[in-house]
């Protein structure tokens, strides 16, 4: 194997310029989606099970591009062809989302546009395994997380920003989306097909070491049943690494699917003190967690390199697990909050913790995984991300209704207590700590 050469700051800028257009989709979506269905006539304990087409759809996906990509050789590379087919399939779904006459389409919907966006997304965790060196790892992924944080910012804070400086409508008749929600995902479109396309001309990736043994196994092991088989060999022969981080992963997202789900319905009843979502004091909350999701995010992709020091300092288990509980406190302290302008302090912990989570997890198993199946496994290693968000949408829903009377902010509690179980497994991880 060869060993990968260094590469400049703006190589690893260009190739991860793409996750700001990625994260444009995903924070639309995680501030808005639950929006449009209680617009569109959902009720609170159903939202959950709406919202599970996300994490059915990354499980289904992730693994399945992930084998793909490792085995694509063409004039866009390896990992490319699939972060441009992701990101024209998600900048069309983004422009008809806000557009759905009904809540059956505005879930079928999200489907399709998650799907799109894990397309374009799983290969870019890949590609700086694929090409960089173990000690660039973890610049590597801390320069995604500021890409990721910097996106949402700007995403997360469009509602607000049309509403309140460009004056656009905010509220709209029953069962219409506002105008300031229709026009932030027709910006969010636009936004990531041109940062993905950025990544897929200002990159170059290298050919396999073989590239005729290459094609000679690809041909080899051609057809679906070929690639499930090699999927599934892939899970059973994962390494120790691989598995004690799942148990990191799933308290991790279990916490952030609450919060996504969660914040609008939590924000607007337990402080705004409304659930009418034609009024303006609920649309006004609604855009606030816009601007609470934006301020995580902006604080994400400042620590991203503050972690990048903190690692260096104490090993990577030692920053992850600091980032979880500082990401813990923040979201179990809403349910103790009555100003919502208190609320961007308890989102300094959370954005730590939300920058700690997309690079630490993937610094700590890049080294623990073979070359050849690195996006395979990189597709793999996103089931610990799926089914824990599977699990809350699962069960969120019944216990709200069984246990708090309908309070939502009793989910974003329970959050804040699972993200503090996340820091506390971090120190049963054996990971290189370069």
């Amino acid at each position: 194997m060869k060993r990968k050469a260094h590469l400049g700051f703006w190589q690893i800028w260009n190739m991860s310029f793409g996750f700001l257009g990625i994260q444009f989709g995903f924070a639309l979506q995680n501030a808005n989606v639950s929006r449009i269905f209680e617009t569109l006539g959902a009720s609170m304990d159903a939202i959950p099970l709406l919202w599970i087409a996300a994490p059915v759809t990354g499980l289904l996906v992730q693994p399945i591009i992930g084998h793909m990509s490792d085995r694509t050789w063409g004039r866009l590379g390896r990992r490319r062809p699939y972060f441009l087919v992701g990101a024209i399939l998600a900048s069309l779904a983004l422009l008809v989302m806000p557009n759905a006459p009904a809540l059956w389409v505005a879930a079928g919907m999200l489907w399709v546009m998650d799907a799109s966006i894990n397309i374009s997304m799983e290969p870019f965790r890949a590609l700086v395994a694929d090409l960089l060196p173990s000690e660039q790892r973890t610049t590597g992924f801390a320069v995604q997380s500021f890409f990721i944080g910097t996106g949402a910012v700007v995403a997360s804070a469009l509602p607000y920003v049309l509403t309140n400086w460009l004056g656009m409508a905010n509220t709209a008749p029953a069962g219409e989306i506002p105008d300031s929600v229709r026009y932030s995902f027709y910006f969010g479109a636009a936004a990531f097909f041109l940062a993905v396309l950025w990544t897929v001309l200002r990159t170059k990736e290298y050919p396999p070491d073989d590239l005729e043994a290459f094609e000679r196994e690809r041909g080899e092991r051609r057809g679906l049943f070929a690639g499930a088989g090699e999927i599934a060999r892939a899970f059973a022969a994962m390494p120790r690494t691989m598995l004690q981080l799942a148990v990191v992963q799933f308290f991790s997202w279990f916490a952030l699917f609450a919060m996504w789900i969660y914040s609008v319905p939590a924000v607007t009843q337990h402080i705004y003190g409304t659930s009418d979502v034609t009024s303006a004091l609920y649309n006004d909350g609604a855009n606030w967690v816009g601007v609470l999701m934006s301020v995580y995010n902006g604080v994400a992709a400042i620590a991203a390199f503050f972690i990048v020091w903190l690692a260096r300092l104490g090993g990577r288990r030692f920053a992850h697990a600091v980032s979880l509980c500082l990401g813990g406190i923040g979201l179990a302290s809403f349910f103790f909050i009555r100003d919502p302008q208190w609320l961007l302090l308890s989102e300094v912990g959370i954005g730590i913790a939300w920058a700690s989570i997309l690079s630490m997890p993937y610094a700590m198993l890049a080294g623990a995984l073979p070359e050849e199946k690195m996006g395979v496994y990189m597709g793999i290693f996103n089931f610990f991300i799926v089914l824990p968000q599977i699990v809350a949408a699962g069960i969120l829903g019944f216990l709200l209704r069984v246990l708090f009377d309908g309070e939502a902010i009793y989910a974003l509690l329970t959050g804040g207590v699972s993200m503090v179980l996340a820091a506390i497994a971090v120190y049963f991880v054996d990971a290189a700590e370069e």
